[in-house]
């Protein structure tokens, strides 16, 4: 179980399970075309904090369900991430040339295959959370596909990017800010979360409370990113490029809206209001109140 563990040994072992589950989900099969699986595990193996994993796992051990038994949903909602990176990185996008330090996929490869590959994990996440390999239960897996599939569609994240993208070089408020990040990182976190405590079969005051919580994790996790950025701290990307690669145009960041000091002071209020929500679970929730701090003190 992840909560008998710290939190280092506990994201430890969790990023080791969840690499190896990935890995053995993207078997080269005679079928299959070898060239687009490669490009698919070059982005989905690559080193990440697999914090949405490790939330999902987390979760579900809240409410007594093996690591196990959480795996497969895992894997499933880290592929989804995966192509997200891997999208927002084309020219369209962002225009990054690198990602975790590694070539960006369309870098790697190519764009189609990195649209590609964007697709085939994407919609490779559906069919493992539909297995019965994933729970022998078929209302809870359909409750998993519906939880993924919303949070990462024109509900969730994908409306994120789109109002980001349609917001860029434009003054805006932080409050359509904040829903931006809600959008594009949060909407993630809390099915996490969500989907950790179906497979738990938790009650839905549970669901709620941890709901809350991932809501405010996220937007904690953006809002350190994007101090991050502004302080000059390079996350997966070479010093050169960062100097010399033209940008289509910069991302929205809470920094330049509302500045560093009240930015750090949000962050602060976060960590207040996820440890608030925590408590409903008591000294249960002790590795997750731990996360909240390891994301706001966070240097990369």
């Amino acid at each position: 179980m992840i909560l008998d563990k710290s939190l280092k040994e506990a994201l430890f072992t969790c990023s080791i399970l969840v690499q190896k589950k990935m890995s053995d989900l993207l078997i080269l099969e005679e079928s299959q075309d070898s060239h687009l699986l490669e490009a698919m595990r070059y982005s989905a193996l690559s080193e990440g904090k697999r914090l949405r994993p490790f939330l999902l796992i987390t979760c579900a051990n809240l409410f007594g369900a093996p690591t196990i038994s959480s795996l497969n949903a895992a894997a499933a909602i880290e592929f989804v991430h995966t192509y997200s990176l891997i999208h927002d990185d084309l020219p369209a996008m962002d225009n990054d040339d690198f990602r975790r330090g590694n070539l960006t996929s369309h870098k790697k490869f190519d764009e189609a295959t990195a649209i590609l590959a964007g697709d085939a994990l994407l919609t490779y996440a559906f069919e493992i959370l539909s297995s019965a390999k994933t729970h022998e239960d078929p209302l809870i897996r359909c409750e998993l596909i519906k939880i993924l599939s919303r949070s990462s569609g024109f509900r969730g994240m994908v409306s994120g990017q789109m109002i980001d993208i349609e917001n860029k070089n434009k003054k805006i408020t932080k409050e359509k800010i904040a829903n931006i990040h809600r959008l594009k990182t949060g909407e993630l976190f809390m099915a996490s979360c969500e989907m950790g405590a179906v497979i738990g079969k938790a009650s839905n005051e549970d669901k709620k409370h941890l709901k809350y919580f991932a809501h405010d994790l996220g937007l904690l996790f953006q809002i350190k990113d994007d101090i991050l950025d502004y302080k000059g701290i390079k996350r997966g990307k070479t010093d050169i490029d960062e100097i010399t690669k033209p940008k289509n145009s910069d991302n929205i960041s809470i920094v330049h809206t509302i500045g560093i000091e009240a930015a750090n002071q949000q962050i602060e209020l976060l960590c207040d209001q996820s440890k608030t929500h925590l408590k409903y679970f008591g000294h249960k929730a002790r590795i997750l109140n731990e996360l909240i701090d390891y994301v706001s003190l966070r240097s990369s």
